[in-house]
């Protein structure tokens, strides 16, 4: 089981992450220069209105976002891994998956908060790390 705090130390491991806070919804988030990467998400009342419409609810424990490498690595994460991720019709459209933290074992969160991050990394900044960690480019 993973947690807030576990995510954070992942993102801020990385090189040029900051962590900021959104405005509207008071929750941290881990961007570089370049954007967005992982954040904590809770669910609004629009969230959780169209969720009860479709028969859905709101999964109990902490749920972070996540970028994916476009809609089909969207998809296949959501097929290949129903019990951590799902997504909500808030997303979408949009290159991202919700991480329930609770099903999700430290390692792949690891691989899956490095895969969001070097997408949204500086191009020098994710080849020097990746020439840093050729492990990490499987």
């Amino acid at each position: 089981m993973a947690t807030l705090d576990d995510v954070r130390a992942i993102a801020l491991s990385l090189p040029e992450t900051a962590e900021v806070v959104d405005g509207h919804r008071k929750a941290p988030g881990w961007r570089t220069r370049d954007g967005l990467f992982v954040w904590e998400r809770g669910p609004s009342k629009a969230d959780l209105t169209k969720l009860a419409a479709l028969g859905r609810s709101w999964p109990d424990g902490p749920v972070v976002g996540v970028r994916t490498d476009g809609l089909d690595g969207k998809e296949a994460l959501l097929e290949s891994f129903p019990e951590e991720f799902f997504t909500i019709p808030h997303f979408d459209g949009y290159p991202a998956v919700l991480v329930r933290l609770d099903a999700i074992d430290a390692d792949f969160l690891r691989e899956v908060v490095t895969d969001a991050w070097l997408l949204k990394a500086p191009k020098a900044v994710a080849k020097e790390w990746l020439a840093a960690h050729p492990a990490a480019e499987s």
